[in-house]
């Protein structure tokens, strides 16, 4: 198997929302929220009408972008045995990604995230983590993990006492660990654990520019630059209007974004950018290339709704 992710297993469910809706339940544009309690869920939920409803979570959408590529490919993630759950199960299936879990009933039910695109294409989510965020190290398959080249993890998946030790099983018993710093909310609130993770547990480290310039206390850009030089792993850093950014060691390299796109929703770009990328890098890509795949991949999904081509 090449490709292993291990992450949140949810079901995105996606809203098209005003301004004012953000405003109004207190949410940061552009960011993560997570809910805690199910009534609060249900009950921001039950205001609004549902475009679109996609099995999701950021590495599982990354996987599957892989797959589409034609890459062997598996995910680990915890949902109960509820209709979301079969329905996310058959959605990975229907992509052909292996599941390496039994889903069984749990105490919560499967995961959900809702997903608020405003008019100007940026995504706000409220994630009701449910059953996902207790996904434990009995939960991680060691073999499935040693079967695979390369695992990808995400930070979101650090954020709960269980899920931490799932998170070290799995970096442990890997050949090689990419993983997405996922949310500024994330590096800010796990800073020293995710600086040590790029520094001595990383091969492969995915952030946009605000997080790695959280991460390290940046200043400038170049400094990002220098720290990615001096680290000998790669780092991968997307920059929006400025395109992305590649980094192994001295070899630095660049990819502008494409022109003319119609954006519609800007759910996924991320997932399907480190997709894009990690296909370039198991199949012997250069390091320009892979860039590109990332690029190429982000633009297709960002002319849609949802975070899956």
């Amino acid at each position: 198997m090449k490709i292993l992710g291990i992450g949140n297993a949810i079901v995105d469910v996606i809203c098209k929302v005003e301004d004012d809706f953000l405003a109004e339940n207190n949410l940061t544009k552009s960011t993560m929220k997570l809910i805690f309690d199910e009534v609060e869920f249900k009950s921001l939920l039950s205001n609004l009408k549902i475009e679109k409803t996609v099995s999701g979570g950021s590495v599982a959408n990354s996987i599957v972008g892989l797959s589409q590529l034609g890459n062997e490919v598996g995910f680990i993630g915890k949902v109960c045995d509820d209709e979301l759950g079969s329905k996310y199960e058959d959605g990975l299936k229907q992509e052909n990604v292996k599941y390496f879990y039994s889903k069984k009933k749990e105490e919560l039910p499967t995961g959900t995230c809702l997903i608020l695109v405003t008019p100007d294409s940026e995504r706000t989510m409220c994630t009701f983590l449910g059953t996902a965020g207790k996904i434990n190290e009995n939960d991680v398959s060691s073999d499935a993990i040693k079967q695979s080249e390369i695992i990808l993890l995400e930070g979101y998946l650090w954020d709960e006492g269980e899920p931490k030790k799932a998170f070290e099983k799995a970096i442990q018993s890997a050949n090689k660990v990419a993983m997405s710093l996922s949310d500024q909310f994330c590096v800010d609130r796990h800073k020293p654990h995710f600086l040590e993770l790029v520094k001595n547990k990383l091969d492969i480290t995915f952030a946009n520019e605000q997080e790695i310039m959280s991460l390290i206390d940046a200043k400038s850009f170049d400094e990002v630059i220098n720290f990615s030089k001096s680290l000998g792993k790669i780092i991968v850093l997307t920059r929006g209007e400025k395109g992305a950014v590649a980094i192994n060691r001295d070899e630095v390299v660049e990819c502008g974004i494409k022109q003319g796109l119609k954006i519609v929703d800007l759910t996924g770009a991320g997932d399907l950018f480190a997709g894009g990328f990690l296909h370039g890098h198991v199949n012997n890509m250069s390091l320009k290339e892979s860039l590109d795949k990332g690029t190429e991949m982000s633009s297709k999904v960002i002319q849609q709704i949802g975070a899956r081509l």
